[in-house]
């Protein structure tokens, strides 16, 4: 009984791990079950339950992505870094794993640029902030190894490309689309733990808040509203802004990482407003639409 107590503490921590990982939430949850029969039939106590569930679904996510992706030169590479920087124990013959739809798909295009092991030790140390002696037993590895892979991870997502602006647009897009609909859950799934909605002098002064913290308090403020909010560009950026007459008043300027919106600012500064533009790709009927809006 206190085992089962001990996986539950820690289950939904799993499967937001192996959700990242590997894009697919149904997989996640079969994964963390696997993981919860390993657990279960293990034998010995295990003096740190969270580290040891932790090394389990890192492998199985690991297992399951390599299944999916054929050896490339990289992933040769790593595996010549952790022959030579440690002793490697055998992976536990995992069964499989996954990475959450929840995310949305900009962090789904950017994990695709990296090899199999560089998106476990990316996700364990930099989104879950897992120390790299534990990314290192996960993958078999040395903890240099791990920081390594890490390292490279990290300047491969660091380059932008035409696909980054797209995947930014679409999660700004969702997270508008969920405030407009009232879709709570959405708008959860799209924010960081640790989102924040900060407002400039002008934008506090047009009846903005000055500041919101955290996530749900974040989504509860834009929880069905927003309604009158139209796409933008704030500067290259994708954004939505209020307009009065067909002008831009407030601007909310998105902070988008990893696929998720970590910082919403209110802006309504003179020079932000003179940065900012209508989205170009509005359908003419959708485009018509909007202006009978803008100009009552």
């Amino acid at each position: 009984m206190e085992r089962t107590k001990e996986f539950q503490a820690e289950r939904s921590r799993l499967v937001a791990l192996a959700a990242r990982v590997l894009g697919d939430a149904t997989e996640a949850e079969d994964v963390v079950q696997q993981a919860w029969l390993r657990w279960h039939r293990h034998g010995a106590d295990v003096l740190d339950p969270p580290a040891w569930l932790t090394t389990v679904t890192g492998r199985l996510c690991l297992d399951r992505l390599g299944a999916r992706t054929p050896l490339l030169h990289d992933d040769l590479e790593e595996l010549d870094d952790a022959a030579g920087g440690a002793s490697r124990s055998a992976p536990d013959p995992a069964d499989e794993v996954a990475l959450a739809d929840t995310v949305g798909v900009a962090l789904q295009v950017v994990l695709e640029r990296l090899t199999p092991r560089e998106r476990v030790a990316f996700v364990l140390h930099d989104s879950f902030g897992f120390p790299f002696e534990t990314v290192a037993a996960t993958l078999g590895t040395s903890p240099a190894a791990a920081r390594k892979l890490a390292s490279r991870a990290r300047a491969k997502i660091g380059q932008p490309t035409p696909e980054d602006a797209l995947a930014d647009r679409a999660v700004v897009d969702a997270f508008m689309s969920a405030a407009r609909g009232g879709d709570l859950s959405r708008l959860l799934a799209l924010l960081a733990p640790d989102a924040v909605v900060v407002g400039d002098e002008v934008a506090i002064g047009l009846g903005t808040p000055a500041r919101i913290e955290g996530r749900d308090d974040v989504a509860a403020f834009f929880d069905g509203a927003a309604h009158a909010a139209l796409p933008v560009l704030v500067g290259q950026r994708p954004g939505a802004a209020w307009f009065d007459r067909g002008t831009a008043r407030v601007v909310f300027d998105f902070t988008v990482v990893d696929g998720l919106v970590h910082r919403i600012d209110f802006r309504a500064d003179p020079g932000v407003l003179a940065r900012t533009r209508r989205r170009p790709h509005d359908r003419p009927h959708q485009q018509s639409h909007r202006n009978r809006e803008e100009h009552p």
